[in-house]
C-alpha cells in the first residue's frame, strides 16, 4: 500500500474538517495581526533575532483556537482524554505566550511541559513502556521508569521543534512533516480517529504557514508560532507518538518517532550535550543550532527550510520503508545514533562546519588550507 492510497481510506468528513481548520487559521491570522500589535503580542528583534520589525506571535493561538472548534463540530463527546490533551496544550500555549512576552526563566517552561507530559500518563494512560522492539526484546516493558521516559520525551520533543523556530517558516514545515507522517503511520495502522484529528492539525498548521513562510509575494513572515505555537506543536507531536506507538489495538513501531522529527532532534541533542560539556547551561540560547550554520554558510532562508523539513521527510519515509521490509529494529536506533554522532563531529569545529556546508551548497571551493584555517580560527573561541 503506497502513500496516496493510506490517505485515500480518509473519508469526505475528515477532508471537509481539514479544510475547515486551514480557513480558520488562514483567515483568523490577518484578522488578529492589528490585535496583537494594539496588545504588544509582538516579537522584537535584538540580540540574536534578526528579523525585520516587530512581529505578532499569535501563530500558536490561532493552531489552538482551530483544534478546539474543529474539535466541538466533528466530535462533540468530551471524554478524558480529550480533555486531558486541550488542558495541556492551553497551558503550554499559556505560558509561551507569557515568556515571549515577559521572558520567563526556563524552569517554568520545562515545568509547565512536564504538568502536560504527567496529565498524558496519569489522566489520559498513555505513556511509553512497551519498547518491544527498540533493542531486539519481544515486549520489553521497562515498567516504572516509563513514568520518567514519557516526561524526557514530551520535554526533548518539544524543546527540539521550539529550537528550531528560527527561520520563517521553518518549526512549522518541519512539524508538518511529522504530523503528515503520523498521519499515515496511523492510517497503516488502522487508527482512523487519529488519523482524522491530525490531518485537522496539520491543515492548521498549513493555514499558519500561509503566513509565517516567505514567498515571491510575501519576503518575510507577518507572524510567528512564539514558543507557546512551537511548545503546543511539539505537545501535538509527542502525545501522537505515544499514543500510537503504545496502543495494542494499533501498533506502530516505536522505532520510527524520532525518525519523524530527526534533524531537530539530533541538532537539539548535540547542542545540549556540547554544552553541557562546556559548563553551561543547556537551555542557553546561541548561533550554533543547525539551521545558523546553513544561514551562515549562504543558503537562503527558504533553503535552509527545504533542506531540514524536506531531509526529515525523507529519513521518515525511509526508516517507514525499512520497519515495513522488516529490517532488524536495533539497526535503525544504531542508524540514528550513528547520524547523532556524525553531526556531533562534523559542527565541532564551527567555522570548518559552515565552510563544509558552503562547498555542499555549491559555493566557492574551499582549499584544504582554508579549511585548516576555519577549524584553528574555531579552536581558538
Amino acid at each position: 500500500m503506497d502513500l496516496f492510497e493510506l490517505f485515500n481510506q480518509l473519508t469526505p468528513a475528515s477532508w471537509l474538517r481539514a479544510a475547515l481548520a486551514f480557513a480558520i487559521v488562514a483567515l483568523a491570522i490577518p484578522l488578529g495581526l492589528p490585535l496583537a500589535r494594539r496588545w504588544d503580542w509582538v516579537d522584537r528583534p535584538g540580540g540574536r533575532k534578526q528579523h525585520d520589525g516587530a512581529v505578532p506571535v499569535i501563530g500558536g493561538i490561532a493552531i489552538l483556537l482551530a483544534a478546539i472548534f474543529t474539535f466541538l463540530v466533528f466530535e462533540p463527546q468530551l471524554n478524558l482524554r480529550v480533555f486531558t490533551f486541550f488542558a495541556g496544550a492551553i497551558l503550554l500555549v499559556a505560558v509561551g505566550q507569557a515568556d515571549d512576552l515577559h521572558d520567563l526563566r526556563a524552569r517554568w517552561r520545562i515545568g509547565a511541559q512536564a504538568v502536560a507530559a504527567l496529565g498524558m500518563v496519569f489522566l489520559a494512560g498513555w505513556q511509553a513502556s512497551n519498547l518491544h522492539d527498540v533493542f531486539g526484546f519481544a515486549a520489553l516493558n521497562i515498567g516504572l521508569l516509563a513514568v520518567p521516559f514519557t516526561v524526557f520525551i514530551v520535554v526533548g520533543v518539544i524543546n527540539a521543534l521550539n529550537m528550531a523556530d528560527g527561520v520563517d517558516g521553518l518549526a512549522g514545515s518541519l512539524a508538518l512533516v511529522s504530523m503528515l507522517l503520523f498521519t499515515a503511520f496511523a492510517l497503516y495502522a488502522g487508527d482512523a480517529v487519529l488519523a482524522e484529528r491530525l490531518l485537522g492539525l496539520s491543515a492548521a498548521v498549513l493555514g499558519f504557514l500561509l503566513w509565517n513562510h516567505r514567498f515571491p509575494w510575501q519576503p518575510r513572515a507577518k507572524v510567528f508560532l512564539g514558543n507557546g505555537g512551537s511548545m503546543l506543536l511539539g505537545f501535538i507531536i509527542a502525545w501522537s507518538s505515544v499514543r500510537l506507538t503504545q496502543n495494542p489495538t494499533h501498533p506502530v513501531s516505536p522505532v520510527l518517532g524520532p525518525w519523524t522529527l530527526a534533524l531537530p532532534l539530533i541538532d537539539c541533542v548535540v547542542l545540549m550535550v556540547r554544552r553541557w560539556r562546556h559548563g553551561v547551561s543547556p537551555f542557553r540560547a546561541d548561533r550554533n543550532h543547525m539551521h545558523h550554520l546553513l544561514l551562515d554558510a549562504g543558503y537562503t532562508p527558504s533553503m535552509v527550510v527545504l533542506v531540514m523539513a524536506g531531509g526529515s521527510l525523507l529519513l521518515g519515509l525511509g526508516a517507514a520503508l525499512a520497519v515495513k521490509l522488516g529490517v532488524y529494529r536495533p539497526l535503525l536506533v544504531g542508524v540514528f545514533l550513528v547520524l547523532l554522532m556524525a553531526w556531533y563531529v562534523f559542527s565541532r569545529k564551527r567555522d570548518l562546519a559552515v565552510a563544509r556546508l558552503r562547498w555542499l551548497r555549491g559555493g566557492r571551493p574551499s582549499s584544504p588550507e582554508a579549511l585548516q584555517a576555519a577549524g584553528e580560527a574555531t579552536e581558538t573561541r
